[in-house]
């Protein structure tokens, strides 16, 4: 755990952002209390996901691809008050 004041972490931030991603911690302070707490955030999982994996989660009805109403589509227009 790094603890840093608040202007060493402006001035630094930069020297200390190796150390962060090998996972240690920045404890900010000001005057000496700590007041936040700095972490690296976890690495994006590498692998791409397959497509598909929803399948089969969500019907669409067959009413979707109906025509909206006239009503909606003026107002969609803004030809509606």
């Amino acid at each position: 755990m790094i603890r840093l004041n608040i202007h060493q972490a402006k001035t630094h931030l930069s020297k200390y952002l190796a150390r962060l991603k090998a996972g240690e911690t920045i404890v900010l302070c000001r005057r000496n209390i700590p007041i936040a707490e700095i972490r690296a955030l976890p690495a994006p999982p590498r692998k791409r996901r397959p497509i598909g994996l929803g399948k089969g989660t969500v019907t669409i009805p067959p009413s979707f691809f109906e025509p909206l109403p006239e009503e909606e589509l003026a107002a969609f227009e803004g030809e509606r008050d």
